[in-house]
C-alpha cells in the first residue's frame, strides 16, 4: 500500500500557498471571461479560447527561462514578484473591462497574466521537491494539490461573488416573464477586487523563506544538452501533446458549456472547481503510487477511463453532471505531478529548467487544446466537441506505453 505523509516544511508551504493564491486568480478568468461575455464584452467561443490560450501560451514559453533563472538564483523575488504580477494583471483586466467594455483592451493585460504564472511554478516546483528527498513524487504531488485547490476555488469564488453582485438582489422579481436576462445586464465585478488580500501571506512567505540563492547540481552553463535522452522526452511529448484537449484544454470550456444549459455563474463556477479538486486530490494518490510502481499503467488506464466521462458530460444534468465532471478531472489530471517528476528524473542537473519546461508543454498544449476547442466549438458545437475531447484522452492513455518504465 502506498502511504501519504503530509509535508511540513515551512519551504514546502512557502511555495504551496504561493501556487495556491496564484491557481485562484488564473483559474478564476474562464469564469470572469464567460460572465463578460454576457455583460460588459460580449465574446465568442473563438474569442474565449484565445485569450485563454495566449495567457497559458506566454506562461508554457516564458516557464523554461524563468526555471533556468531559478536554478541560478533560488528563485526568492522571482517567485514572489510573479504572484504579485498575476494579482495585478487581473485587476487590470477588471478595471479594463469595466471602464471600457473592449475586448481588445482588456484581453492585453489577461494575457500578460501568464508571466507571473510562469514564474511562480518552477520556482515553486523546484522547492517542492528539494524540500524533502525522500518523497519527491508525493511531495510534488502535495504541491501540485494545492494548485488544484487554488484551480477549484477560482470559479467558485468568482462565480458566487458574481452571484451576489449581480443576481440575490433581483431574485424576487425573477419570476416574471422577461426579467431572466435583466440579472446580468448590469455586469458589476467590485467583488472581485477584494480577493487581491489573497496575496499579501504567500507573498510575504515566499519573500522570507525561499533561498536567495539555491545550489544546483550542474550550473546552466555546465548543461550538457548532448547528454538529454531524446527518445524519452519525445515519447513523452507526442502523449503529452494529445493529452492537453482533455486537460487542461477542456476545463476552460466547462463554464459556457453549462451556461448554454441555463445554468448561473454560481453553478457553472461550482462544477469547474470540481473537475480541479478531483483532480488534485487524485494527483496525491496517484503520485505515492508512482513513487511505487510502474507510471506507464496508471497513466494508460486512468486516461482511457476518463474518456466516457468526458463523453458524456454535455448530456448530463444536476447531480450526474457533477460526478462526471469529477470523474473527468480526477481521472485526466491526476498524473499531472507524475510527468513532472518524470521530466526532473531525465533532467537531473536542472530541476527547475526540467520542472519549467515540462509544465510549460502541459500548459502550452493545454493552451493549444483550448483554442481548438474553442474554434471547433463555433463550428460544431460545444458538445460534439467533447466527444473529439474523449477521443484525445483515450489515444493519449495508449500512447503512454511509450514512456519508459524509470528514468
Amino acid at each position: 500500500m502506498a502511504t501519504l505523509r503530509i509535508p511540513r516544511q515551512p519551504l514546502f508551504w512557502a511555495v504551496g500557498t504561493g501556487h495556491l493564491v496564484n491557481d485562484i486568480f488564473m483559474s478564476m478568468g474562464v469564469v470572469v471571461l464567460t460572465f463578460l461575455s454576457a455583460t460588459l464584452v460580449p465574446m465568442s467561443n473563438a474569442q474565449i479560447g484565445f485569450a485563454v490560450s495566449a495567457t497559458q501560451l506566454l506562461g508554457a514559453v516564458s516557464q523554461p527561462f524563468l526555471g533556468l533563472r531559478a536554478d541560478r538564483t533560488g528563485g526568492r523575488w522571482l517567485g514572489a514578484g510573479g504572484l504579485l504580477w498575476v494579482v495585478g494583471m487581473m485587476l487590470l483586466t477588471l478595471l479594463l473591462a469595466t471602464i471600457t467594455r473592449n475586448y481588445a483592451l482588456m484581453v492585453i493585460p489577461y494575457i500578460l497574466m501568464g508571466l507571473g504564472s510562469g514564474a511562480v511554478h518552477p520556482v515553486g516546483s523546484l522547492h517542492a521537491a528539494e524540500a524533502d528527498k525522500q518523497q519527491v513524487a508525493t511531495n510534488v504531488a502535495y504541491f501540485f494539490l494545492m494548485g488544484q485547490i487554488g484551480l477549484a476555488l477560482g470559479p467558485v469564488l468568482a462565480g458566487l461573488l458574481l452571484d451576489a453582485a449581480n443576481v440575490s438582489w433581483l431574485s424576487p422579481y425573477l419570476q416574471a416573464p422577461g426579467m431572466e436576462t435583466l440579472a446580468f445586464r448590469e455586469g458589476n465585478l467590485s467583488p472581485l477586487f477584494g480577493l487581491a488580500l489573497l496575496a499579501i501571506l504567500p507573498v510575504t512567505l515566499m519573500a522570507t523563506r525561499i533561498p536567495q540563492r539555491h545550489k544546483a547540481r550542474l550550473q546552466t552553463s555546465d548543461f550538457d544538452w548532448r547528454a538529454l535522452p531524446l527518445v524519452p522526452l519525445l515519447a513523452l511529448a507526442v502523449m503529452v501533446i494529445f493529452r492537453g484537449l482533455a486537460q487542461p484544454g477542456s476545463v476552460n470550456f466547462i463554464p459556457a458549456l453549462f451556461q448554454q444549459k441555463g445554468w448561473s455563474p454560481s453553478e457553472y463556477g461550482l462544477i469547474t472547481s470540481s473537475f480541479w479538486i478531483s483532480m488534485g486530490l487524485a494527483g496525491v494518490f496517484m503520485g505515492a503510487l508512482a513513487d511505487r510502481y510502474d507510471r506507464r499503467h496508471i497513466v494508460l488506464w486512468t486516461m482511457v477511463a476518463s474518456a466516457p466521462a468526458f463523453f458524456l458530460l454535455p448530456h448530463l444534468e444536476g447531480a450526474l453532471a457533477f460526478t462526471a465532471a469529477i470523474l473527468a478531472g480526477a481521472l485526466s489530471g491526476g498524473t499531472h505531478s507524475m510527468l513532472v517528476v518524470l521530466a526532473q528524473e531525465l533532467i537531473p542537473g536542472g530541476k527547475a529548467f526540467a520542472s519549467g519546461a515540462m509544465l510549460g508543454f502541459l500548459f502550452g498544449t493545454g493552451a493549444l487544446g483550448s483554442l481548438v476547442i474553442g474554434s471547433l466549438a463555433d463550428v460544431i458545437g460545444l458538445a460534439n466537441t467533447f466527444h473529439w475531447v474523449a477521443v484525445a484522452a483515450a489515444f493519449s492513455g495508449v500512447l503512454a506505453l511509450a514512456l519508459p518504465r524509470r528514468a
